[in-house]
Formats: C-alpha cells, sequence, structure tokens
C-alpha cells in the first residue's frame, strides 16, 4: 500500500487537473452556444442557396458550366476539416477515419488534399498524398478570409482539371454530446433529378440575365456557401466534443479524488493501528 504521504500528493496532483477541466469545461460550454447561434444561423441561408439551385435547374432547362461538367476520370480532391487542438474525445479521430475511408478508392497520386485543421495535417504530412493547401481551424468565429481560400482552391483544383471531384468531409452538429462525420460531393454540381425538386405548381421561369450568365455567378457562391456551412459546423462540433471530454475528464477526476481520499484513510488507520500495537507491546514488555 502507498504511504500517506505519496497518497496525498497524488490527491493534490488529481486535484489540479480537475480544476484545468472544469474550467475548459466551461469555457468550451461559452463558445459552443455562440457556435451553435451560427451554425442555425447559417442553415437556413444554405437551405434556400439550395432551393434557389434546383428552381433554377429546373426552369433553365439543359444548362451547362464548367462546375457542373462530370468527368469519367479518377482523381479526388479532398477537403477536410478537423481541429488544431486535442482534448476533443475522438473528434478528430472520427474525423480521420472517414476522410481515409473516402480515399481507399483511389491511389495516393491520383488525390489532392484540403486540410483545415493542424490535426489533420499532422496525420497526412506522414502519408504519400499531395496537399493542395493547408490552413488552421479557427473556432471562435468563421474566418470568411479561410473560407474563401478553401472554396478557391477547391474550384481552381476542379477547374483546371487536376482533379475530376472534389469531397467535402466535416462533423455535423448534432448536439453537444452528438457530432456526426459526414462526407458530401461538393464538384461537380449535381442538378436535381426531376423528382429531387419540390412539388408544387409548374412555374415558368423568366430569367434577367440569361440563365447561363446567372448561373455563372451563382455556382461558385454556392461552392463557398457549402465551405461556409461546413466549417461552422465543424466549429460547433469540436466545442462540443471539448465540452463533453472535459465534463468526462472532471467527473472521472473527482471519482479518482474521492477513491485516494479513501485509501488515505485507510493508510492513516493502518499507521494508528501499527502505533497502537506497538505502544501496547511496549507496555506489556515493560509489565513483563
Amino acid at each position: 500500500m502507498a504511504s500517506a504521504r505519496e497518497i496525498r500528493r497524488r490527491i493534490r496532483t488529481v486535484k489540479n487537473i480537475e480544476q484545468i477541466t472544469a474550467a475548459m469545461k466551461m469555457v468550451a460550454s461559452v463558445q459552443l452556444r455562440k457556435a451553435q447561434q451560427r451554425v442555425e444561423a447559417a442553415r437556413p441561408y444554405a437551405q434556400q442557396m439550395q432551393l434557389l439551385m434546383n428552381r433554377l435547374s429546373a426552369g433553365a432547362g439543359d444548362i451547362e458550366d464548367p462546375l457542373m461538367e462530370r468527368r469519367e476520370g479518377n482523381r479526388l480532391g479532398l477537403i477536410l476539416f478537423t481541429a488544431d487542438r486535442g482534448l476533443c474525445g475522438s473528434y478528430n479521430v472520427n474525423l480521420i477515419r472517414r476522410a481515409t475511408e473516402v480515399l481507399r478508392g483511389y491511389e495516393a497520386d491520383d488525390a489532392r488534399l484540403i486540410l483545415v485543421g493542424r490535426k489533420g495535417v499532422q496525420h497526412f504530412r506522414r502519408r504519400n498524398y499531395s496537399i493542395a493547401y493547408t490552413g488552421d481551424m479557427r473556432t471562435d468565429e468563421v474566418d470568411q478570409a479561410e473560407v474563401r481560400r478553401v472554396a478557391e482552391t477547391a474550384r481552381s483544383m476542379f477547374l483546371n482539371g487536376e482533379v475530376d471531384e472534389v469531397r467535402l468531409v466535416y462533423a455535423r452538429f448534432q448536439s453537444a454530446i452528438s457530432q456526426r462525420p459526414t462526407d458530401i460531393p461538393l464538384l461537380p454540381i449535381v442538378p436535381p433529378e426531376e423528382g429531387d425538386v419540390e412539388e408544387g405548381p409548374e412555374l415558368e421561369y423568366i430569367f434577367e440575365p440569361e440563365p447561363q450568365v446567372l448561373l455563372s455567378h451563382l455556382l461558385p457562391r454556392y461552392v463557398t456557401t457549402q465551405v461556409f456551412q461546413a466549417m461552422a459546423e465543424a466549429a460547433a462540433s469540436e466545442h462540443g466534443a471539448r465540452m463533453t471530454s472535459m465534463s468526462n475528464a472532471t467527473k472521472n477526476a473527482s471519482e479518482m479524488i474521492q477513491r485516494l481520499t479513501l485509501a488515505l484513510n485507510r493508510a492513516r488507520q493502518a499507521g494508528i493501528t501499527k502505533e497502537l500495537a506497538e505502544i501496547m507491546g511496549g507496555v506489556e514488555a515493560l509489565k513483563g
């Protein structure tokens, strides 16, 4: 059994850890509320942008645009959002695993990566994949400049023929305890099938300017909107994962303190019992 002094030292150490994890939980919970508000505010815009694209595609008939070009090749561009820091449970591991699953059907030479978040960069730099862009993942706000750089890099790779498709991997925020790793196709932009368009009365649209001109402005913005939405979801998911992880760590530290305190009491009791036994032994010796 450990000595009482050693147990006291362990209790002090665990109490310090408990204070740190409790503070990190509190900070993450405050940041989560702000990030969740951003996600809830961004989702309607992204949904309306999707609805506008569907209506435009349905009303304009057969239209062509470089961002909608379907190709037969097997070259992939992958955008991955991970965290800059750890201490958020399995958040980064699950995202990297999902990205690895998406890449499994491609040779390393046929994939180009856009990595936002240091954990993803650290992982894939040790592999043989070509990395087209790296950036930091800010979680205090959605970095508009970073969104534009990521979207522009993805569009450039696709338009220049470096890749034949682009997919986006991120964690979709569901709640503080649930973040779902998600991958969605980003490029080429696929018009909705006939059955996917919202049901309702048939409407005849008059476009001003021409649909082709309108699309040339809307499609790049649609790509940027998708990237913005993914980054907002990723930031909220990271805060939720970190808050849950720090909550569990604080709870575990509290339980460990209780166990160590019980062990300390037992050690003290054993020491007192030993001293009493020695005193009684001395008394008996004096009597003899």
